[in-house]
């Protein structure tokens, strides 16, 4: 086996807006060898790309992949041995749903020197096209990432648990049956008129702001993914404006005490 030299870098190609990259990230695609990208980095991020550098296309459209993880993780390898500098370029941040995590074991085990360069996230860049808080001291002390696509034959999200830390819910991936996501949030704890907001291609031509309640979601057609939806009084921009002492009667409306009385 060639002996390993390169680096292998993970970057978060954040949400698509060229101008949201860290500044390390665009030093490290004008100096890489090699880039493996998701299929959601945009254009204009890839052409800050080294013109003589192997640019290779990793990710998957309509739910169909071109290569498994382990085609990507033998990629990883495959260059490291014979490259300098090899970039994982993905979207958003490595280290959230990005399956980094498999990918960092995947080197580890190789013997191959990796970093990690973070980038903005999809629930940062949604909050922001929003103009929302994720956190506010009145309403939400926390935010849970959670993803509605469930690895196959995986178990389901527990929505209860997630509920009932009364946090801000970032829901990555929402998919396109808002009624079927709705149900399960509302079975989980959540009033049906709680505030909610999806974000459609947050920070990119064609960016998409829905503001409804959970009840209304169910009846509302999906927008364009990549989408990301957002749960709690946060998700209200109004909220900024009620009192300062607004926290607990906002607990009693939005969250039910006990999850099994289905709100109707």
């Amino acid at each position: 086996m060639p002996r390993v030299t390169g680096t292998v870098y993970l970057v978060g190609a954040g949400p698509g807006d060229v101008d949201l990259l860290t500044v390390k990230a665009v030093r490290l695609l004008q100096q890489a060898d090699v880039v493996l990208h998701d299929a959601l980095v945009s254009p204009e991020i890839l052409r800050l790309i080294r013109p003589d550098a192997k640019v290779i296309d990793v990710g998957k459209r309509h739910r169909h992949k071109f290569l498994t993880q382990a085609e990507i993780n033998s990629l990883l390898e495959f260059y490291a041995q014979r490259k300098q500098t090899i970039v994982r370029l993905k979207g958003g941040d490595p280290l959230i749903f990005g399956r980094a995590g498999e990918e960092i074991a995947a080197l580890t085990e190789a013997g191959i020197k990796f970093e990690i360069v973070p980038g903005v996230t999809s629930a940062l860049a949604s909050a922001t096209a929003a103009k929302v808080s994720l956190t506010d001291r009145r309403f939400a002390s926390s935010i849970v990432f959670a993803t509605a696509r469930r690895q196959s034959g995986g178990e389901a999200v527990d929505w209860s648990r997630l509920v009932a830390t009364k946090s801000t819910l970032a829901i990555y991936m929402p998919g396109d049956d808002y009624a079927h996501l709705s149900r399960e949030l509302v079975d989980g704890g959540l009033m049906d008129h709680v505030p909610c907001t999806v974000v459609s291609r947050a920070s990119l031509p064609g960016q998409q702001v829905l503001r409804t309640t959970l009840g209304a979601l169910a009846h509302t057609e999906a927008l364009p993914a990549p989408a990301l939806l957002i749960v709690g009084p946060c998700a209200n921009p109004a909220a900024q404006f009620t009192t300062a002492n607004a926290r607990d009667p906002l607990e009693n409306e939005y969250f039910r005490n006990d999850p099994s009385d289905r709100y109707i």
